[in-house]
């Protein structure tokens, strides 16, 4: 099998290896940081207001709109060989206008831990950064295998994941923020949902029945001042959690499986001190 035939994205759209110097513009910002530890920061000729890690390397990349409304003039403009977009993050009706004119439209849609290998492959090989992509890959196992051993003895729990207030809202289980916590053994509510990020309220005869309230930093700005307020509302106690590192995949994976051992790992003790 050759390489190129491995080299598909989400849409099962196949990818060749680039013959020549990348021209990127991403839209995606877990996937600007991705693209940037590979190496191609120099490649990078546009980004969403949004990508804003590594934070020294992308305030030189210009702007092009954001994940929900890119500057289409100012991307043709840029002339990127390679449009890098995610199915969750941005608009379906802009990708397929900007498809029009970028040569390469390379589709993502993560919504597991190991997906991220997968993608790794993908950027490594479309974009010749194959040896950096398996060091990636291989930082991934590694930390993908300490938060199985840091979890293995601890019992699984139901959390509520919060994103957003007014109205409440969380996340699906078929989200990749879900399936982080999964692999550390907090199983997000609600068990069902239409919707990928439901509306969750503590009303009669709709219970939560969460163990634990977790409120991202991300993309509502929770902070200290709602922890009170939440744990009442939901009759849980709860934390605020690091955002980004439960959200973004990409090389930014890693880190987030760390980050969920040392916060399992917590909760733990302060069980144990507890009892």
């Amino acid at each position: 099998m050759s390489v190129s035939s491995e080299l598909r994205d989400a849409l099962g759209t196949q990818h060749a290896p680039t013959q020549a110097e990348p021209r990127i513009v991403s839209l995606v910002p877990s996937l600007t940081e991705l693209l940037c530890d590979l190496g191609l920061a120099g490649n990078l000729v546009g980004r969403s207001g949004f990508c804003i890690h590594p934070r020294a390397t992308v305030t030189r990349i210009p702007k092009m709109g954001g994940t929900k409304d890119a500057d289409i003039e100012r991307i043709r403009a840029a002339a990127p060989t390679h449009l890098v977009v995610n199915i969750d993050e941005n608009r379906r009706e802009q990708v397929d206008a900007l498809a029009q004119f970028v040569p390469h439209v390379v589709v993502t849609h993560p919504n597991a831990p190991e997906d991220n290998l997968a993608l790794f492959r993908l950027f490594g090989g479309i974009f010749r950064r194959e040896a950096e992509a398996q060091r990636l890959a291989a930082d991934f196992r590694a930390a993908r295998e300490a938060l199985r051993r840091a979890t293995q003895d601890l019992p699984r729990s139901r959390v509520l994941y919060l994103i957003w207030k007014d109205p409440w809202m969380s996340v699906a289980r078929d989200t990749y923020i879900s399936a982080m916590l999964a692999a550390a053994g907090w199983d997000t509510l609600p068990e069902r949902s239409e919707a990928r990020y439901p509306v969750v309220d503590a009303v009669p005869g709709r219970p939560i029945f969460a163990e634990r309230v977790l409120l991202s930093t991300e993309p509502y700005r929770f902070a200290e001042r709602h922890l009170a307020e939440a744990a009442a509302r939901f009759g849980a106690p709860a934390q605020l959690v690091d955002g980004e590192m439960l959200s973004w995949y990409g090389s930014r994976a890693a880190a987030g499986l760390r980050y969920l051992a040392r916060l399992r790992q917590d909760e733990a003790s302060s069980a144990r001190s507890r009892g």
